[in-house]
């Protein structure tokens, strides 16, 4: 039996079309999977102040955050991972805050865990002495998050977005030194 030359010749052609066509499409900007907002729930769970420094302080809010999936996820600070605060009032998003993770996560599909926030900002510490120390702090703080309507991370390699809502509406007695 004689293979027709042309008809081999056609379907190499083809297949490599084929080929072609659907790396040229997979690699178009804009065609990336959409975000799943669902895999993830994070819960307000507290805040704590921090003293860095004589000038800085360092707030840090923590969440328990569920595995809605049917996979192990991991949360880290690095490259694919983007903290950005959610502004007041229109939700619009803010990179301009400095935000970490304080720690790398692992989340067994199905489990729930505790995961930290850490914002750092500028503040003269009162000195330990001052009555107004724990009124100080507190404003502080209330006053750095009144403008704050919650976290998100993006994780760009498994394309979620985490919501860390907001939460800190009445911080007066879990604010720590």
């Amino acid at each position: 039996m004689r293979v027709n030359r042309f008809f081999v010749l056609g379907m190499v052609f083809a297949i490599a079309s084929a080929v072609a066509a659907w790396s040229i499409s997979a690699s178009v900007p804009g065609r990336e999977h959409p975000w799943n907002s669902s895999a993830m729930k994070a819960t307000y769970v507290g805040a704590q102040l921090r003293q860095l420094s004589g000038a800085d302080a360092m707030l840090v809010l923590t969440y328990e955050l569920k595995n809605n999936t049917n996979t192990d996820y991991r949360v880290s600070d690095g490259p694919g991972y983007i903290l950005m605060s959610r502004v007041k009032p229109d939700g619009s998003l803010n990179s301009q805050d400095q935000i970490r993770v304080s720690y790398p996560i692992f989340l067994p599909a199905g489990q729930t865990s505790r995961i930290a926030l850490q914002i750092q900002r500028p503040l003269n510490w009162p000195a330990d002495n001052d009555p107004e120390l724990q009124n100080k702090l507190t404003d502080f703080v209330t006053q750095k998050l009144s403008d704050l309507d919650g976290l998100v991370l993006f994780d760009q390699p498994d394309r979620c977005e985490i919501d860390f809502p907001s939460g800190w509406q009445a911080l007066t007695s879990d604010i720590k030194r």
